[in-house]
């Protein structure tokens, strides 16, 4: 999948400015390293993002990902006019994405000034609509969205994007120190 070509955009709200979602850029490291210093995102997100160095690191990842074509990780920037980007507000991605696999996995974080605002539902339904509508008849059917129970904002977005909550998962350290939820979309048929 060509990155370049990939914008996704999200309707403005009465509460907030329409979303422009984007592939990262080695221009977001500098905002992306001042929004990790967010307490409630470092506890959510697992992003290992301590300064400017680091968020460029993190990037590249995302870069690869593309590349390898099996994650595909978006920023979300909000819009000041028609196409024109503002300020960044979070990130959602498509990940363990294989073809011919009828699963793949989303996921989204938003910025301290973003939340509250409606950024990750509006988010969140872009991707699942491209992830659905973007790849040939061996892209995903299903998309599963994990977070830890006690993380009752994810599971407000969850719901909100049409994702429906199917079941508790034990904690299984060390990867998933804490019980979580498991929310599931299909593919409309």
């Amino acid at each position: 999948m060509d990155k370049i070509d990939v914008r996704l955009e999200a309707h403005a709200t009465p509460s907030a400015p329409a979303l422009i979602l984007r592939p990262w850029s080695p221009t977001d490291a500098a905002d992306l390293a001042e929004l990790d210093q967010d307490d409630a995102l470092r506890r959510w997100a697992s992003s290992n993002v301590n300064d400017e160095a680091s968020a460029a690191r993190w990037i590249q990842d995302q870069q690869r990902g593309w590349e390898a074509g099996d994650r595909f990780g978006f920023a979300i920037m909000e819009s000041q006019a028609a196409g024109v980007e503002g300020q960044l507000a979070g990130h959602v991605i498509l990940k363990n994405v294989t073809p011919g696999a009828s699963s793949a996995e989303v996921g989204y974080w938003t910025a301290a000034h973003a939340r509250g605002r409606g950024v990750a539902p509006r988010a969140l339904r872009a991707l699942t609509y491209w992830a659905f509508t973007a790849f040939p008849d061996d892209g995903p059917k299903r998309l599963e969205l994990l977070h830890q129970v006690d993380n009752t904002a994810s599971c407000r977005v969850a719901q909100k994007s049409g994702y429906e909550l199917i079941t508790h998962l034990p904690a299984a350290p060390p990867a998933y120190p804490l019980a979580g939820h498991l929310h599931v979309r299909e593919r409309d048929r």
